[in-house]
């Protein structure tokens, strides 16, 4: 009975050391005063609006949408075929080869970034669009790889077997038997990686270049010479977008399962 009330404490513990932050950000997020005050001593909605007349978040916000949706969906054709050839293959260097596309979760983003830079925008010469896509799409890959995989473990192989023994092509049997049956987990391998790349500040930050950048990059650039709340009120409708469509995937879809 002692061990549950103090496991209990530790849980509840952890939960205020998670959400404390978000709270005061939102508290700060509706303040009257022209700086970040916490407690607020008033109550406005001015500096959500500010977000939407701000051109610069405006267009950052555009482009963090365009690299996030493009870079994820070219990471879903290199992903999903990625999956599946190590899940169901069985050949020399599978190690090797998944460690390679699961080695942007190993190295530093920062080092990542930096590499990136050098070689496509330095040595390349490859525009700052491009290298955005293509240091995004890098980046994401492996959560591809993980849920996929994890939604292909599910999938018996005897179903596949069947399938062929019936008269289907290998390619036939991927996108009529195994495509229906990992739909959910293609899904939600989308949702966490558009939220991943959307998030991203280590590659972006280097990547980024004169009126090209990422929401996460003008967000720092703004707070480097502003304090005012609209930074958090920002905060604030990113957190509830998140929110929203993670619990949208979750009920739907039961993310839960793909990502553990």
């Amino acid at each position: 009975m002692k061990k549950g009330k103090l496991l209990t404490c530790f849980v509840v513990l952890v939960y205020i050391f998670l959400f404390a932050p978000l709270v005061i950000i939102a508290m700060t997020s509706v303040g009257t005063e022209n700086y970040i005050e916490f407690p607020p001593k008033g109550f406005t909605f001015k500096w959500f609006l500010n977000v939407f007349k701000s051109q610069s978040f405006m267009s950052s916000m555009g482009n963090s949408f365009t690299i996030s949706a493009i870079a994820t969906l070219i990471a879903l054709v290199i992903g999903v075929p990625a999956a599946y050839g190590l899940s169901r293959g069985n050949f020399r260097g599978k190690s090797i080869l998944k460690n390679f596309f699961l080695s942007p979760l190993i190295v530093p983003g920062i080092v990542v970034g930096f590499s990136l830079f050098q070689f496509l925008i330095v040595k390349l010469g490859i525009s700052i669009y491009m290298s955005l896509f293509i240091g995004h799409t890098l980046v994401i890959v492996p959560y591809i790889i993980r849920v996929v995989g994890s939604s292909l473990e599910g999938v018996d192989y005897s179903i596949e077997e069947a399938a062929i023994s019936l008269g289907c092509t290998k390619v036939e049997t991927f996108f009529k038997v195994v495509m229906p049956n990992i739909t959910s987990g293609i899904i939600a391998s989308f949702m966490l990686s558009f939220i991943n790349s959307f998030n991203n500040v280590p590659v972006s930050m280097f990547l980024t270049g004169p009126g090209v950048s990422t929401l996460p990059i003008t967000m720092m650039n703004y707070v480097e010479y502003n304090y005012d709340p609209t930074v958090s009120a920002l905060s604030v409708i990113l957190m509830v977008i998140t929110i929203g469509v993670m619990f949208i995937a979750e009920k739907t879809l039961g993310l839960g399962k793909f990502v553990s």
